[in-house]
C-alpha cells in the first residue's frame, strides 16, 4: 500500500516496470497506490521494497507480507 503527494501516471507506470513488481494499481481511499511484488527471499522483498520507497512522490509505504503453508 502506497501513499503519495499527488497521483502520478508516470510512477504507476515505473512502479509496474520494477524488478520484483507483479502488479500495480490506482487506488480511491486512504491509500494512492496497491503493489503487489513477489520475491523469493526477505533479502528480495527488502530490495524491491526499498527501490519503491525512494520513488519520486510517495510519501509512505505500508507492507503486508502472505506466505503460503
Amino acid at each position: 500500500m502506497v501513499n503519495t503527494r499527488e497521483f502520478d501516471q508516470e510512477l504507476l507506470k515505473r512502479l509496474r516496470n520494477l524488478k520484483g513488481v507483479e502488479q500495480a494499481y490506482a487506488l480511491y481511499g486512504v491509500y494512492d497506490l496497491i503493489v503487489k511484488t513477489k520475491a523469493d527471499t526477505m533479502e528480495q522483498i527488502k530490495e524491491v521494497h526499498n527501490k519503491i520507497r525512494k520513488q519520486k512522490n510517495i510519501t509512505s509505504t505500508l507492507t503486508m507480507i502472505t506466505h503460503e503453508e
